[in-house]
Order: C-alpha cells, then sequence, then structure tokens
C-alpha cells in the first residue's frame, strides 16, 4: 500500500522542497499539497535530489477531497498543540506509539502537516483518525514543520517489519471504515446526547477505532456488534 506525506496550505515554496528532501530520506515518495502557495525556483532548490517528489506532487483543493480520491484508510493529523483529555480533537499520541502500532504495508496511510505557524483547523483535526504531537520543552514547543515530520518520518521507518506477511493480511478500505464511522454516529445520534456533546462523542469514537489500527475483518466484526446494538436500540424505541 501507500504512505501520502500532506502538506495543508503551505505558506512558502521552499519549505514544500525541504519537506520533499525530508521524505526521500526516509523512503517516502508521495507528496500532496492541498492548496498550495505557487511553486518557485527555492522549492526545487532546498529538495535537492527529491526534486522529483516536487514535481510530482499531487494537488487538491481540500484535504478531505484527497482522503476521498484515494481512499486513506488511515489519516494521522500532526499539531504542536496538543490538547487533555477534554479537549477531545486533540487528545494525541507520541511518534514512539506511531511507529509502533502503523502498519504502511497493508494500509493507504496519510500523513498530514498543517500551514506554517497555524497548522491544521479544527475542522481538518476531525477528519483525522489518530492526532500526533512531539513532546517539546514548554519554553519553545512549536517545531519548524520539517523538523517535525523528520522525527515522525524516523519513527514510522525504524519500525517498519519487512517480513510482515502481507498476502494474508484482511485490508480495512475507505468504505469499511465510512460505513463504521456512520453506523457510529447513527447510533451516537439516539443516545440524546447535547449537539455540543454529540460532536465530541463522535470525534472520540472515530479517534479510538483510528488508534486501533483494526484488519479488515476486526473492523466489520466491530461493526457487525454495532449493528445489533443498533438494532436493539431501535426495537426499544418501537415498544
Amino acid at each position: 500500500m501507500t504512505i501520502y506525506t500532506v502538506f495543508v496550505q503551505p505558506k512558502t515554496s521552499g519549505n514544500i522542497g525541504f519537506l520533499a528532501r525530508c521524505m526521500k530520506n526516509f523512503g517516502l515518495k508521495r507528496l500532496v499539497l492541498i492548496d498550495p502557495c505557487e511553486l518557485q525556483n527555492d522549492a526545487y532548490y532546498q529538495a535537492m535530489h527529491a526534486r522529483e517528489l516536487v514535481q510530482d506532487a499531487l494537488v487538491y483543493d481540500t484535504l478531505e477531497e484527497f482522503i476521498e480520491d484515494k481512499n486513506i484508510t488511515q489519516t494521522i493529523g500532526t499539531s504542536g498543540t496538543a490538547g487533555g483529555s477534554y479537549n477531545v480533537p486533540r487528545i494525541p499520541i507520541t511518534p514512539d506509539e506511531l511507529g509502533r502500532n502503523i502498519d504502511i504495508e497493508t494500509n493507504n496511510v496519510a500523513l498530514v502537516f498543517g500551514r506554517e505557524g497555524d497548522g491544521l483547523s479544527n475542522e481538518e483535526l476531525k477528519l483525522c483518525d489518530v492526532l500526533v504531537t512531539i513532546p517539546t520543552s514548554d519554553e519553545y514547543p512549536i517545531m519548524n514543520i520539517t523538523h517535525a515530520a523528520s522525527i515522525i518520518f524516523y519513527e514510522i521507518f525504524k519500525n517498519q517489519k519487512k517480513d510482515y506477511p502481507v498476502e494474508d493480511i484482511d485490508i480495512a478500505d475507505f468504505e469499511d471504515k465510512k460505513i463504521l464511522d456512520e453506523t457510529i454516529d447513527e447510533i451516537i445520534s439516539k443516545l440524546e446526547y447535547a449537539e455540543h456533546k454529540q460532536d465530541q462523542v463522535e470525534i472520540l469514537m472515530k479517534r479510538i477505532i483510528g488508534r486501533a489500527f483494526m484488519t479488515g475483518r476486526e473492523l466489520r466484526t466491530f461493526r457487525g456488534i454495532l449493528n445489533r446494538i443498533n438494532k436493539r436500540i431501535k426495537n426499544s424505541y418501537e415498544e
């Protein structure tokens, strides 16, 4: 399968080149630009021997459009500003946890990096299955995007399982995940949460599922359980 490196609304073309260079250091080859600035010569200059990654970069208007077009099964957002337990969209894992659990051999994975300085919006974070943040000093917590990318790329690279029996894996695809999300949302909608609370619960469930890194069979079995629960809820209302 494929791992995509996604840069949302990059403001300077030089940073696109730097990111491409980091990608090539760790064997990553698919660069995606969401509504980017105009590419200048410095993008290719800073990319050095990774110029072809810039040249072949895919361009989309929105992150959501890209996720659907490429059937992304694991969308991993990155943020320099992590939240606590009550800030649901920003509950993170570390790059080490990501590297130990991710399986880029059997999933279409998107590593999503936000705008320089501003990061990803809350709406974009809601599209992510997992959020990764790098522990840093309180004195200067926000890292340069390419420095942060290098750490995350390294953790993934060092944990790749070269002898993994890929052909035996039942892969959960985009449609599997979409149907599961819809089933969860349908159940939550029947639990009479306040509107703002329902939104948080939906995001929380999406993140829990995302961190589970489920195979296709696991996901479909879980969906079957939820369908039974949903049917029981429906029957109880009818009674």
